[in-house]
């Protein structure tokens, strides 16, 4: 749980400019308030996605026990233990909350017109036929695109980023190969992408709970060479 927390924290200070950490007069980095509640947010937000529910008061009396290196009413040795089985019941009955929807969802959405469905369970629509060349699993692709839930979460998007994607298709989750070997340069397709072409029984802490279907929105913009040997070492080594 620690190393998740910590990896939670370090991704939202390296996807933030730290200029724009600043940017906002209404909290201080410096004041111990505005960082202890900051904390309290982060550990909230990895935490809810698990529907855990909390005794607020017996959460704020052991996490303040141990900062202050108090006697605890739990022996530290078996703190680690509860929190992982409770932790993964309540992970696994969300799961599973979450598959029944998926498979309802996907039953129901490949019966719709223009809905097509694939070998593998990817289902698409065509938005706007495209006419140029079609890619290849090996080829590296420039797309705009929009990314959500089925309750309509944006996750992620390249028109707010005000950039496109570019993405080698041999290095991305098999749906989204897939889904854009299907189109032509200048198409706009809707995939939808059950969860074992995506982020499966785990999703993405935070971001996409277990067994989620995501959608995506894309128009392919371009298909282009990969780049020299040398950058494609620097950039898939790490």
């Amino acid at each position: 749980m620690k190393n998740k927390l910590i990896l939670f924290l370090l991704c939202g200070i390296l996807l933030m400019p730290f200029t724009q950490v600043f940017a906002d007069d209404s909290f201080n980095p410096n004041d111990l308030s505005d960082i202890s509640y900051a904390f309290g947010m982060v550990l909230g937000m990895d935490l809810r996605q698990t529907g855990l529910i909390f005794d607020y008061d017996a959460f704020s009396r052991g996490f303040r026990e141990v900062m202050e290196n108090q006697d605890t009413r739990i022996p530290l040795e078996f703190a680690g233990q509860l929190v992982d089985i409770a932790l993964y019941q309540a992970i696994s009955a969300q799961a599973e909350i979450n598959r029944q929807i998926e498979e309802t969802f996907l039953a129901q959405n490949a019966e719709r017109e223009g809905v097509y469905t694939t070998a593998s369970g990817l289902q698409y629509e065509i938005i706007e036929e495209g006419n140029g060349e079609q890619p290849s699993e090996f080829d590296f692709v420039k797309v705009h695109y929009i990314g959500y839930l089925i309750d309509g979460t944006v996750f992620d998007s390249s028109l707010d980023r005000g950039e496109p994607g570019d993405f080698p298709l041999a290095a991305v989750i098999p749906g989204w190969s897939e889904g854009i070997q299907l189109m032509r340069v200048g198409g706009k397709n809707r995939i939808f992408i059950p969860s074992e072409l995506a982020y499966g029984t785990n999703g993405v802490s935070g971001i996409i709970p277990p067994n989620s279907v995501i959608v995506f929105d894309v128009e392919l913009l371009e298909i282009h060479e990969p780049p020299p040997r040398d950058i494609w070492d620097i950039e898939f080594s790490n």
